[in-house]
């Protein structure tokens, strides 16, 4: 008789990085997140498919492959579409830590001189730099109270591919130059004005509520409407918001002092998962 228990087990990958996630284990769907008593999610290594998928350009495009990547290294997060967006750059540098090591080598070019140049980071150093934001202060105008959550990645996913797809027609528009110019000014307006849609969506979705003296409205149609006719100082408040707290979970930029004419200089590190889980091994 065969048994079910693989003798090769115990030779599995293991957990070598523990997670704290930015979010404290909120915001997550039901069954979406199983999260430890002790709030540390094990991390581990990717395997040889991860990469595969890592490297494949349909499956970067529509969020597969870091929904697949993140279920696979983090099991913890079960539902990776429904993982809020500011627990995803520490989840993903947490997988490149327990996968390939602390150390990862960038290219940078220096705005003084021009030279180019690699470096190495400590992505150690990049975990703790991750904020916790804080999602339970509202903020207050007049007599509005906003009360803000973080966008899933699923709504952060679709909302990239669609300004993605419309900035390419802008750019496309640009190029052609036979089109008439009145045909290219009507196909450029409509995509700027989806972009502002896009914006304005994206902001609604992270209002979680809004009280008023007439209530409390959590209504995403509602909360739409609002941003569309309130004045221009209160739109502009909220959207701050909305951004300093998504800010406060992205990675900063690093100070370089260039290797060749010695200027200091801040080089914005992004994780471009077309080449984040790369190695020249």
């Amino acid at each position: 008789m065969t048994s079910s228990i693989n003798p090769l087990r115990r030779h599995f990958r293991q957990p070598s990085v523990y997670l704290r996630l930015p979010s404290q284990g909120k915001f997550y769907a039901n069954n979406s997140l199983n999260y430890p008593p002790n709030e540390e999610l094990p991390v581990l290594p990717m395997t040889a498919v991860d990469e595969i998928t890592a490297r494949t350009p349909d499956a970067l495009f529509n969020g597969s492959a870091v929904v697949d990547i993140v279920r696979s290294c983090v099991p913890n997060i079960t539902d990776p579409w429904n993982m809020p967006s500011i627990d995803l750059n520490s989840a993903l540098v947490a997988i490149r830590l327990a996968s390939y090591g602390h150390m990862m080598e960038i290219g940078s070019t220096c705005p003084n001189c021009g030279h180019s140049h690699e470096f190495e980071i400590d992505l150690r150093i990049v975990m703790d730099g991750f904020g916790i934001p804080d999602y339970s202060t509202p903020l207050l105008i007049g007599d509005l109270s906003v009360q803000f959550a973080p966008l899933t990645y699923k709504q952060v996913n679709e909302n990239n591919k669609a300004q993605f797809e419309d900035q390419k027609l802008i750019s496309t528009v640009n190029q052609i130059d036979t089109m008439p110019s009145d045909e290219r000014l009507a196909m450029l307006g409509d995509s700027f004005r989806k972009i502002t849609n896009l914006t304005i969506r994206a902001i609604a979705s992270s209002i979680a509520s809004i009280s008023s003296p007439d209530g409390v409205v959590s209504d995403q149609t509602f909360i739409n409407e609002f941003l569309r006719n309130c004045e221009k100082a209160v739109f502009n408040k909220i959207r701050d918001q909305a951004i300093a707290l998504r800010e406060t979970t992205e990675i900063k930029p690093l100070d370089i002092i260039c290797e060749n004419c010695k200027t200091p200089y801040r080089q914005e590190f992004s994780l471009d998962m077309t080449n984040f889980f790369e190695t020249n091994s």
